[in-house]
């Protein structure tokens, strides 16, 4: 059974910069997507990455902030955010779908971790 984990969140402030994990173990993805969601508001998407290769897409709020990269073994996808302000709050997710293609919409990926909180404060 597929296990998506999430690490490396906790408090960070105004203007600095954090790590995420998210560790693979069960099955093999075509591509995996980062997902955010704060308080109120609806899961948004950050970014996701292709197994078969490519470049990484984003949202169009991340503005070049933050960059997801694969491991050396593919059982781990980081999310590196920088110039993190309070908007950046969330429970981050990461989720995993069987095709390649990238898609920006949750309802296209049917495993998820159980999220990890960053906080970002002043």
């Amino acid at each position: 059974q597929a296990q998506l984990v999430e690490s490396g969140g906790g408090e960070v402030q105004t203007g600095g910069s954090r790590r995420l994990s998210c560790t693979i173990s069960g099955r093999n993805f075509g591509s995996l997507a980062w997902f955010r969601q704060a308080p109120g508001k609806e899961r948004q998407f950050v970014g996701g990455i292709s197994f078969a290769g490519g470049s990484p897409v984003y949202g169009d709020f991340v503005k070049g902030r933050f960059t997801i990269s694969r491991g050396d073994a593919d059982n781990t996808v980081y999310l590196q955010m920088n110039s993190l302000d309070s908007d950046d709050t969330a429970v981050y997710y990461c989720a995993g779908r069987s095709a390649t293609v990238i898609s920006r919409s949750r309802s296209q990926y049917r495993s998820w971790g159980q999220g990890t909180q960053v906080t970002v404060s002043s």
